[in-house]
């Protein structure tokens, strides 16, 4: 393997992206991988693959900083863990059966990238009402006497282990689902839980989730090593920027932009 390279070029791709990260909290899969398959044309498979390293290297930074100020629901992490990390080995062993580097492949994975990113979307979109539905259909449940803790307490464990494995195959085919679609799920499934402990859970456990698929798919041979450190040389200052200034800026506004930007590019891998 040739020693890597930083190209100037992705690297200001991943500073972009980086700093929307930081600023919107949305997860570096949703935009890094459509960039890189339809801006700079690179095999979705190779994307995906650099895209998953890139996302455990930069998202182990962002477990440090929730386990120290202890904003992690490690029971959250290991259930959605003990779904996705089967769930992922699995798919890599599909994948390496049947092969990558097919056209075919990269049609299937770029139509199911266009369709995670629609997805995103929408629940970007819709996610304050969805929480807000899940915390008042709590609150009723508990008016009504439903004090049925142990039965709600399994439905709820089945359904993180569920969402888990659901996140772990479409990581692994896309890179994308741990963050938008994984947080929105969990606010569901948690209603009470304080946001910023869910979002600390979820991005604890991309960590593993994003290291393993990456891992298979580095031994897939579907890793640009020279990409990957380009994309860290100018994301990891993208993401403290960014992070830095988001306090300042409108979060409906920018959920919306984002959406919508996520809904034009989702439809073009999906109709291309």
């Amino acid at each position: 393997m040739p020693f890597p390279h930083i190209d100037p070029l992705y690297s200001a791709s991943g500073l972009a992206v980086g700093f929307l990260v930081g600023l919107t909290g949305v997860g570096g899969g949703s935009l890094m991988t459509p960039l890189l398959v339809l801006l700079f044309g690179i095999h979705p498979a190779t994307a995906v693959g650099t895209d998953l390293l890139y996302a455990a290297a930069t998202k182990a930074a962002g477990t440090l900083v929730h386990g120290l100020k202890g904003s992690v629901d490690w029971r959250i992490t290991g259930r959605l863990a003990a779904g996705s990390i089967p769930a992922a080995a699995l798919t890599l062993f599909l994948l390496h059966r049947y092969g990558l580097n097919t056209p075919a492949a990269a049609r299937v994975i770029q139509l199911v990238l266009g369709s995670a990113l629609l997805v995103t979307a929408l629940s970007l979109v819709f996610r304050p009402q969805l929480a807000r539905f899940a915390y008042n259909t709590g609150m009723a449940r508990e008016a009504r006497g439903d004090t049925d803790a142990a039965s709600r307490e399994t439905r709820t464990v089945a359904w993180t282990v569920l969402t888990g494995a659901i996140l772990g195959v479409l990581v692994s085919i896309t890179s994308v689902g741990a963050g938008a679609i994984g947080v929105t799920v969990l606010l569901l499934l948690y209603p009470r839980l304080a946001t910023a402990r869910i979002v600390g859970s979820d991005i604890a456990h991309a960590v593993p989730l994003t290291l393993i698929a990456g891992t298979g798919h580095w031994l897939l041979g579907s890793v640009d090593w020279s990409l990957l450190l380009s994309l860290l040389a100018g994301s990891l200052p993208g993401i403290v920027l960014g992070s830095l200034l988001s306090a300042k800026a409108p979060e409906i506004l920018l959920r919306n932009v984002l959406a919508a930007t996520l809904v034009l590019v989702g439809s073009k891998l999906v109709f291309s």
